[in-house]
């Protein structure tokens, strides 16, 4: 899989770290359950076919961070944009 960088140009996925998914929105502190919302946020994710947004680090390249745009069945690539 290569991922097109918008500093480097395309560039293979060993040189990038995935992260996280972009569409996920993390527990505020201090929250009214915070051990169910943290359980929640880090385990009970749904598992869905199609385009996903997710985070990626070009660590090997230009040390940007990236939101992918991929599909998850197929592994193909629709959009990258800077965050």
């Amino acid at each position: 899989m290569r991922i097109p960088c918008p500093h480097c140009g395309a560039r293979g996925v060993e040189e990038f770290l995935y992260t996280q998914d972009a569409g996920v929105t993390r527990p505020k502190d201090g929250g009214a359950e915070p051990t169910k919302e943290w359980t929640d946020y880090v385990y009970m994710r749904d598992n869905l076919k199609g385009p996903r947004k997710e985070y990626w680090y070009h660590s090997a390249g230009c040390h940007a961070w990236l939101v992918v745009t991929r599909d998850v069945s197929t592994h193909e690539i629709l959009k990258v944009e800077l965050p």
